[in-house]
C-alpha cells in the first residue's frame, strides 16, 4: 500500500476555481494561494441546519481516523449527489514533526494538497503565533518603558507561544541581559494551539467580535491586584491587523474533489478543540450538508463543541458521528498493541464500556442523535464488527460500517446513507451545565457527568484563581477542561470506562478574550514535549525533486 503522501501526490487535483464553484463561489470570492487554495472573503450566512459533528472513542495508539471518517463520510454524501462540504481544523506543526503526524485524513480520504496543510499552509498558524508573541513584546516594552500601568513584572500571565513542541520552554526567564534588555521576569510559552489567541479566531464572529475580544484579554495584573488587559496596553488594533488575513477560512478539497474548509487548529485536550465559527457558518452559507469535527474523544471534543462553541454561535449539530475502531477497542479490553490484529473478542468486549460510555453521554447528557461509524481495519473480523453493533443496538443506535482508508468515498456510502437517516430526525441539545453555576459547580458538572468523577479536588493554586475569578466577575464563563486524551479520567492509565475517582485541578486560567476559563487538571501541560524518536527524524527532501518523504 502506498503512504498517504504518496497517494496524495499522485492524486490529480481540481482547480481551486471548479471547487469553488461546486458551492456557488465566485472568482471575486476567493483569494488564490497557489492552484488549489484559496481564502474565502464571503461572510457567512446559515442556510442549512445540516450540521453533522464527528467525534470518537479516546485515542489510542492505534489512531481512530476521526478526520479520515470524516473526509470519508462528505466523499460518500458527494457519490450520493449531496451538495456537501467539509469544515475542519488546520493541522499544528507540532504533531506533524511530533508523534502523532498530519492532521489531512489518511489513505483514499484526505483533504489536499497534503503537504501545503500540514506544512506552511496559507500561514494562519504563524500569523496567530506573531499576534501572541507581538503583545507579549508590548508588555515588557510597556514595563520598561516606564510602566505606565503600573503592571507587577510577577503577574504577567501572558506567555509566549510558538507552533512546535518544546518542553524546554514551558518555564523560562527573560530579560537576563542586564538593564537594556528589559526587566527580568519569569515567563513561559504555550504551544500556538493553546494559545488564546486561536481560541478567540476561532470563537469571534467577525473582524469587530475579534477586535473586542483581543481587547478583554487580561495579560497581567498591576501592584494593587487589578487586571491589565489588551485594551489598556493599546494593542488591540495591532494585534487585529496581524490576524486580518488568517480570520478569512482556508478552501481546499478532498482527492474526490469536495470542498473542504480548513480554518483554525485549537487542541482539545488543553484548548477548546473547534475549527473556527466563521468557517463552520459558511459550511452551512454554502452547502446542504456540512461535516465538522472535533478534536480527540467525545469527552473533550464533542464536550468542548457542544458546552462552548454551539452556546457562543447558536448551532447544534442535527446528528453526531462517533468513530470507533476495533483495535482500539480491544486496547482499552487490555491488549499489547502488537496483538492488535489477533481476533480477541474478550478484549474487546472487555473495551466496549468505552464507546458505550460515549454514547450514552452524547444520548443523555446532551440529547443528540448518535450514529455509531466503525471504521475498519483489514484484521478486523466479522465476529468482532458484529459485536460492535450488537452493542449498539443494545444502546438504540444505528452502527454503520465505513472503509474509507481503503475505498474512498465508496467505501463511505454506508454511513453517509445512515447519516443522512439520521439526519431526518428532529435535533435538540442539551448543555452539561448552566452558565450561571459557580465555577465549582460547573467544573463538577463536566467531572461527574461526562467523566465519571465523584469528586473534584482543587491545589492552593487554583483556589487563589477561583478566588481572582470571583473578584473579576468571571465566574459566568463556560468551561474548558485541559486533561489527558487517553482516558476518561484525568489519568491517562484509566481506559475502558473509570468511574468513582477523584479528579484534581491545578490551575484555573482566565482566557477573558476568549471567553471561557480553563481548568488545568492531572499533569497535563500546554506546551507538549518531543517524542524520543519524533517524526521529524524521519523526515526526507530530495535535493531535485523536492519531494518529501516521511510526512504523513
Amino acid at each position: 500500500m502506498k503512504s498517504d503522501i504518496e497517494i496524495a501526490n499522485g492524486t490529480i487535483l481540481l482547480p481551486i476555481r471548479k471547487v469553488a464553484e461546486k458551492l456557488d463561489l465566485s472568482e471575486n470570492d476567493l483569494e488564490l494561494y497557489g492552484n488549489y487554495k484559496a481564502k474565502i472573503s464571503k461572510k457567512p450566512s446559515p442556510k442549512t441546519d445540516n450540521l453533522v459533528l464527528v467525534t470518537a472513542i479516546n485515542p489510542t495508539a492505534f489512531g481512530e481516523g476521526k478526520t479520515t471518517t470524516s473526509i470519508g463520510l462528505a466523499d460518500g454524501m458527494s457519490k450520493l449527489g449531496k451538495k456537501v462540504c467539509l469544515a475542519l481544523r488546520e493541522p499544528s506543526l507540532g504533531p506533524v514533526f511530533g508523534i502523532k503526524g498530519g492532521a489531512t485524513g489518511g489513505g483514499m480520504a484526505q483533504i489536499a494538497p497534503m503537504e501545503d496543510i500540514n506544512l506552511h499552509f496559507t500561514g494562519d498558524m504563524h500569523a496567530i503565533t506573531t499576534a501572541n508573541n507581538l503583545i507579549s513584546a508590548i508588555i515588557d516594552n510597556h514595563i520598561m518603558q516606564g510602566n505606565e500601568l503600573q503592571i507587577d513584572p510577577q503577574k504577567v500571565i501572558w506567555k509566549r507561544c510558538m507552533d512546535m513542541n518544546d518542553r524546554a520552554l514551558r518555564s523560562i526567564q527573560v530579560a537576563l541581559g542586564g538593564e537594556k534588555n528589559g526587566v527580568s521576569r519569569a515567563d513561559g510559552f504555550n504551544i500556538t494551539a493553546a494559545s488564546e489567541i486561536m481560541a478567540i479566531l476561532c470563537l469571534a464572529s467577525d473582524l469587530k467580535d475579534l477586535k473586542k475580544r483581543i481587547g478583554d484579554i487580561i495579560v497581567a495584573y498591576d501592584v494593587n491586584g487589578e487586571a491589565v488587559t489588551c485594551r489598556q496596553l493599546g494593542t488591540v488594533d495591532a494585534v487585529a491587523i496581524t490576524l486580518k488575513e488568517a480570520l478569512k477560512p482556508n478552501l481546499v478539497q478532498t482527492l474526490e474533489g469536495t470542498p473542504a474548509i480548513v480554518h483554525g487548529g485549537p487542541f482539545a485536550n488543553i484548548a477548546h478543540g473547534c475549527n473556527s465559527i466563521i468557517a463552520t457558518k459558511l459550511a452551512m452559507s454554502l452547502a446542504d450538508y456540512v461535516i465538522t469535527e472535533a478534536g480527540f474523544g467525545a469527552d473533550l471534543g464533542a464536550e468542548k463543541f457542544l458546552d462552548i462553541k454551539c452556546r457562543v454561535a447558536g448551532i447544534k449539530p442535527k446528528a453526531v458521528v462517533l468513530v470507533a475502531t476495533v483495535r482500539a477497542l480491544k486496547f482499552n479490553g487490555g491488549i499489547a498493541k502488537e496483538d492488535g490484529a489477533k481476533e480477541n473478542l474478550a478484549a474487546l468486549e472487555k473495551g466496549m464500556p468505552n464507546l458505550i460510555g460515549h454514547i450514552r453521554n452524547l444520548k443523555d447528557v446532551y440529547g443528540v442523535n448518535v450514529v455509531v461509524a466503525v471504521n475498519k481495519f483489514i484484521t478486523d473480523t466479522d465476529k468482532e464488527i458484529q459485536a460492535i453493533k450488537d452493542a449498539c443496538a443494545k444502546e438504540g443506535v444505528s452502527c454503520a460500517l465505513c472503509e474509507c482508508w481503503a475505498k474512498g468515498g465508496e467505501g463511505s456510502v454506508e454511513l453517509a446513507q445512515t447519516v443522512l437517516e439520521e439526519l431526518k430526525k428532529s435535533a435538540s441539545l442539551n448543555f452539561a451545565y448552566d452558565l450561571d453555576m459557580s465555577v465549582e459547580d460547573k467544573i463538577f458538572a463536566v467531572a461527574n457527568k461526562v467523566y465519571g468523577a465523584v469528586k473534584v479536588e482543587y491545589d492552593e493554586k487554583a483556589k487563589e484563581s477561583l478566588k481572582i475569578i470571583e473578584k473579576l466577575g468571571k465566574g459566568n464563563l463556560p468551561i474548558c477542561i485541559a486533561k489527558t486524551q487517553y482516558s476518561f479520567s484525568d489519568d491517562a492509565s484509566k481506559l475502558g470506562r473509570p468511574t468513582g475517582f477523584t479528579m484534581k485541578v491545578r490551575d484555573i486560567e482566565i482566557r477573558g478574550g476568549a471567553g471561557f476559563l480553563v481548568a488545568v487538571c492531572g499533569n497535563i501541560m500546554l506546551m507538549p514535549g518531543l517524542s524520543k524518536r519524533p517524526s521529524a527524524l524521519g523526515m526526507t527532501i530530495d535535493d531535485e525533486t523536492e519531494e518529501i518523504r516521511g510526512l504523513f
